[in-house]
């Protein structure tokens, strides 16, 4: 049994095929277990921060007061590493912990938050952004300074001073290094990492585009097969209709030889036109070209009615220089004029087919006399007249007028053109 394809299955395929597996063994592990990776970094921050978090000895201290120091110092870096396990959904709890041990250990001569420092840089680059890295990065080191050069200020020339100014200095410049180091590398990884993301996003952007370029094209060329099979269709047995009910009634058989013959060659350029229309939908080794049928022109439309029955007349003024675009639009909305005119109004003494070009326009007025009632509006005739005419940038009119006449009027530019299936397209996403 085949099963039915997804559209949401093409595009992951597609992906996959853009998208190569990530490198190493190990980076796709990590990838797929993120909290195992947090908690290891997590244990290794805290076992590289234990040593230096412990007091350094001091004959003059108290033994309470020295254990206590310790247990304080512990605690708190144990409380500092633990924020690392939340470190990609609040990048700033690492962050604020290691400046708070900073400053501690400037008091107190310990460095037990100097690594925290460093992977907290690091996270803010690649799970916040790169300007907010550089932004705090500098506010903590200015603050290290600051306080430093403060703490060195008020302290004593003691040797004892002396030596505490040293291991402040060293512990300030230490948490300054290592975090320009932690944001340097987190900067390069997580830029890396937003253009990547941007990337694949671009890229599943561009697949749904595609698909709906590829729908909109498929509905714009279903409504261009539309119009075409509607006008073929339309006028040609509406031909037939007229010409088969004169010869069922006219009692000169010669008359009906003749409208029998007219209804036979009707028909049968009506069935070469729908064999050409078909053929641009076959899928064979050589397809027909996509391009618009060669319409009727308007004097044989105009001779068809006659032959008839119908009082149609031509009239042509100027010279017909048009783009071939115009002239299969002039073709169909004559066509599909005098064929609304024929089979709505039957009783008309007159269908007028006026063609006036210009240098810069065409223009269409198709008139007749034989109106009655009201005309219903249902159909898709006159609908796709008007996208004929807006398909080369033209305007199109069909209303009742004065004396119970119709008129359907249609401006067009001489040298209108269609547009392209891409310009189509983005005229139908509109």
């Amino acid at each position: 049994m085949s099963r039915t394809r997804s559209r949401s299955d093409s595009i992951r395929e597609d992906e996959e095929l853009r998208l190569p597996r990530a490198p190493g063994l190990f980076r796709r592990f990590w990838a797929r277990h993120p909290f195992l990776a947090d908690v290891l970094l997590t244990l290794l921050c805290l076992v590289l921060s234990l040593s230096p978090a412990s007091a350094i000895s001091n004959s003059t201290m108290p033994e309470a007061t020295y254990i206590a120091l310790n247990v304080a110092s512990l605690t708190m870096v144990v409380a500092g590493c633990s924020t690392l396990l939340w470190r990609r959904r609040a990048p700033m709890g690492p962050f604020i912990a290691s400046v708070v041990l900073g400053t501690v250990g400037l008091f107190t001569g310990l460095s037990g938050g100097v690594v925290l420092l460093l992977v907290a840089c690091y996270g803010l680059a690649v799970y916040k952004s790169s300007r907010t890295a550089w932004v705090f990065y500098g506010i903590g080191a200015a603050w290290f300074l600051s306080l430093t050069g403060l703490l060195m200020l008020v302290r004593s020339s003691t040797l004892t001073g002396a030596t505490a100014q040293q291991i402040g200095l060293d512990t300030a410049l230490s948490y300054v290094a290592l975090g320009l180091i932690g944001t340097l590398v987190g900067v390069n990884v997580g830029e890396r990492k937003r253009y990547l993301a941007a990337v694949i996003d671009r890229s599943r952007q561009l697949l749904i585009e595609r698909d709906q370029q590829a729908q909109l094209a498929a509905a714009s060329e279903r409504a261009r097969i539309a119009r075409e099979m509607h006008d073929i269709v339309s006028h040609s047995l509406t031909v037939i209709v007229a010409l088969s009910e004169g010869a069922a009634a006219t009692p000169d058989r010669e008359q009906a030889r003749k409208a029998v013959t007219s209804v036979a060659d009707t028909a049968r350029s009506a069935l070469t036109e729908m064999r050409s229309m078909l053929g641009v939908l076959r899928d064979d080794e050589s397809p027909l070209p996509l391009a618009p049928l060669q319409p009727v022109p308007p004097r044989d439309t105009v001779e068809a009615a006659q032959r008839a029955g119908y009082p149609a007349l031509l009239t042509v003024v100027g010279q017909s220089d048009v783009s071939p675009a115009v002239a299969h639009a002039i073709g169909r909305i004559v066509q599909e004029g005098v064929t609304n005119a024929m089979r709505h109004a039957p009783t008309a003494s007159t269908i007028t087919v006026r063609l006036e070009y210009t240098p810069q326009t065409v223009t269409i007025e198709i008139v007749n006399d034989g109106i009655s009632g009201e005309i219903g509006s249902d159909g898709f005739g006159v609908r796709g007249l008007s996208e004929r005419a807006a398909h080369v940038h033209g305007t199109l009119r069909s209303a009742p007028a004065d004396g119970g006449r119709w008129i359907l009027r249609a401006v067009l530019p001489s040298r209108g053109s269609a547009p392209t299936p891409f310009d189509a397209t983005r005229e139908n996403k509109r």
